[in-house]
């Protein structure tokens, strides 16, 4: 799971800069920077918050951090059929 991965494609689908989200997030830019590398999770407030500044349910993060990895290997395949359809319809809903 790349939740810091997530939150980067979604903040840069949205147009909006490192700096100015970190502010809105109420953290540093460093701290933005390391949970977005994934050298850092967000705690529980931030993830929050974090969601309320890219208006979007904290669902939509955990299903666009999905990686294969995370998914048993007997369900692999069905993982990697849907998966481009489940990204689809939440870029669709970040915009």
């Amino acid at each position: 799971m790349n939740i810091g991965q997530a939150i980067k494609k979604i903040r840069t689908e949205q147009k909006i800069s490192q700096g100015e989200f970190a502010e809105k997030c109420g953290l540093s830019q460093t701290s933005m920077s390391q949970i977005e590398s994934g050298k850092k999770r967000p705690s529980v407030s931030n993830l929050k918050k974090i969601c309320e500044v890219l208006d979007i349910p904290e669902t939509i993060l955990y299903l666009y951090g999905m990686e294969e990895s995370d998914v048993p290997e007997q369900k692999r395949e069905v993982f990697n059929l849907l998966y481009p359809t489940v990204e689809d319809i939440i870029m669709k809903l970040v915009r």
